[in-house]
């Protein structure tokens, strides 16, 4: 792997947990069809990369400290 990403980055993980959650849905009587599982993590991916963008602001917004060199 040449590079690093966060946990809310990975189609993978999306992928599995979108998964996960549309079993439970089948057994609940909701059937979701794979592009729609599909949609639903590219979907998840961009907004977990606007909340970690939007987190990551407003973590520096809010700081006490300054960001300086040593």
């Amino acid at each position: 792997m040449d590079g690093m990403k966060t946990w809310y980055q990975s189609k993978t993980v999306w992928g599995a947990l979108i998964a996960v959650a549309a079993s439970i849905a089948q057994m609940a009587g909701v059937d979701l069809a794979p592009d729609v599982q599909d949609d639903i993590a590219d979907l998840a991916i961009a907004l977990g990369g606007a909340l970690g963008g939007a987190l990551s602001i407003y973590g520096r917004i809010s700081a006490s400290t300054a960001i300086g060199r040593r």
